[in-house]
């Protein structure tokens, strides 16, 4: 765009404002003070682009951003760079600010109104695409036994934190990792500490904290690496800053990092979200995969395409897919049957479904991160039709390795959700103090799959949530046949990380325990293990007394048989 073109502009524009229809003229020197003004303004954005990355990725992929910022920043511009209005320069800025203002709000208001049809057809699309994508399964995938969530996210915090001390460094935010070993972890980077460390000091490594073991405190600390870019640092420095300027820009991060090793290596991964445009029927824009940030200590920033980032044995097993893609296509399955369909009044709310919402204070929110079957972590949702009180119609995964996504549909069963579990777990003690208050709280319920049947797995954690006491699994199907008063009799009981581990397994079937009876693991003696015993199950009734004692012998298939 010329000179001429820009006056063109400014001529229009003035012309249209009462008692300014006479062009007035500005200096040379005036046009170059402002043009000079506007580009530090645009290089001062550019070299800070990270601090804007928000603003500018949302406008950029958002019609009502668009339509309600764009039009006023060039009307902004134009007048900005337009001789005075008023032969008094107060006068003249007045009447440009409330020309600009009237000319945003108008802007705003059209941007808004189009916003609110995008997102209704942007949820449509993505519904759809995602009904097109899924596999309906007749069982649901089988859980990997070794790696079962024990340890809570606030348990592992307060175990963690009260282990550790660096005076000038802190730990960052949790997140589920897989160690070296196969493990699933929490996740923290050790992260510099007050201002004047954040300015010149560095992060130094990460922590490990077991999360499938609730016996001991099981933490590895990685405290020899110096990230040249971490977390908590200040400005260039900070790890979040680097991604989006080198070669970052245009993907969202939605998702927490994480941070772990391999093969001696310490890394941090950024799972990317990007957008793309739909032209029809209106345009509108969908999330997309758009790979993975991969930071080195030595400061070096790969960005990885989605295919890129399965194929990079540092990142095999670790989760590569963005769950906030995945909570976007949950949450839009409120429009696979239309956007009429769910809408109040009018809606007939046919085959809706959305994420079941969890109980208050259990420390969690879904989706669930769990271990599959051959270390492929998944992102597990429990859907419910909207209002249904607790019941569940469809369990979704998504397989966050690479986004496939496969759903079982509960059909005619009677399949409670996460509050109902919750309520149940408390009743199988009902001497205990139940609450933040009390003497325990029943937190993070998690469904799992065991002997293909869903299980909703609840940890009692103290009220200080500083140590597990006991893990509880109950049969989401199981308040089926019996009545409401013997649920709690249903629930297994589990005071050791092994019980649980066969539990998902298979070795321990819940239909083979007594109502209200309690398993565990008993190591044998020596003397017992030379014979080739490698445990005892021992079933408890519900007062504690021992009704049965089974050796199971190296490769032993178990099939337990009440004392009763």
């Amino acid at each position: 765009m010329g000179e001429k073109d820009i006056n063109s502009i400014q001529r229009t524009v003035l012309s249209k404002i009462p008692g300014n229809s006479k062009f007035k003229q500005q200096s040379n020197r005036e046009k170059f003070l402002k043009i000079a003004i506007l580009a530090g303004l645009v290089g001062f954005i550019w070299f800070f682009r990270p601090l804007f990355h928000s603003l500018i990725y949302a406008t950029a992929y958002s019609p009502g951003f668009i339509i309600g910022l764009v039009p006023p920043l060039v009307i902004g511009v134009v007048l900005f760079l337009a001789p005075p209005l008023d032969n008094i320069w107060t006068e003249s800025v007045m009447k440009k600010g409330m020309l600009l203002a009237t000319v945003f709000m108008f802007f705003v208001v059209i941007g808004g109104i189009y916003g609110i049809g995008a997102m209704m057809i942007a949820e449509k699309t993505v519904a759809e695409n995602t009904m097109d994508s899924v596999e309906y399964v007749d069982t649901p995938p089988a859980m990997n036994g070794d790696n079962p969530r024990i340890v809570p996210r606030a348990v592992s915090d307060t175990r963690t934190d009260g282990t550790l001390s660096y005076s000038q460094h802190r730990l960052g935010t949790s997140d589920i990792a897989r160690a070296d070993d196969g493990g699933l972890v929490w996740s923290y980077g050790i992260e510099p500490d007050q201002f004047r460390n954040r300015l010149s000091g560095n992060q130094i490594g990460l922590v490990h904290s077991d999360m499938t073991a609730m016996e001991s405190q099981s933490t590895d600390t990685y405290d020899n690496y110096e990230f040249v870019y971490g977390g908590n640092m200040v400005l260039w420095n900070n790890v979040d800053w680097q991604v989006k300027k080198n070669g970052g820009f245009w993907s969202a991060y939605s998702d927490d990092p994480y941070e772990f090793v391999h093969d001696g290596d310490a890394y941090i991964a950024f799972p990317k979200t990007g957008h793309e445009w739909n032209l029809a029927p209106i345009p509108h824009t969908t999330p997309t995969w758009d790979g993975l940030a991969l930071v080195h200590e030595d400061g070096k920033v790969e960005h990885l395409s989605p295919e890129e980032a399965q194929e990079r044995p540092e990142l095999d097993g670790q989760r590569l897919y963005p769950l906030a893609n995945t909570k976007r296509y949950a949450e839009s399955l409120n429009y696979r049957n239309g956007i009429i369909n769910q809408m109040g009044t009018v809606g007939t709310f046919e085959g809706v479904i959305e994420p079941a919402e969890m109980p208050s204070g259990v420390g969690n929110d879904q989706p669930f991160v769990v271990d599959m079957e051959g270390e492929v972590m998944n992102y597990m949702y429990a859907m419910g039709p909207p209002g249904s009180g607790s019941g569940l119609s469809e369990i979704w995964f998504f397989n966050a390795e690479n986004g496939q996504m496969q759903a079982y549909d509960t059909g005619s069963s009677n399949v409670f959700g996460p509050n109902r579990a919750v309520g149940i777990a408390e009743g199988t003690d009902t001497q205990t103090s139940w609450g933040p208050d009390g003497q325990a709280m029943a937190v993070e319920p998690v469904l799992v799959t065991a002997h293909d049947n869903l299980y909703w797995h609840i940890k009692v954690v103290t009220s200080d949530q500083s140590d597990v006491v006991r893990n509880i699994f109950i049969n989401a199907e199981s308040s089926r046949d019996r009545p409401q008063q013997d649920e709690a009799e249903n629930a297994v009981v589990m005071d050791t990380s092994q019980e649980v581990r066969d539990f998902i397994e298979g070795d321990v079937d819940e239909d083979d325990l007594t109502t209200g009876d309690e398993v565990n693991i008993e190591e044998p003696t020596e003397e017992e293990q030379e014979s080739g015993i490698a445990y005892y199950i021992v079933i408890k009734d519900e007062f504690g007394e021992e009704v049965d004692r089974i050796p199971v012998e190296e490769g032993q298939e178990t099939v337990i048989e009440s004392g009763n």
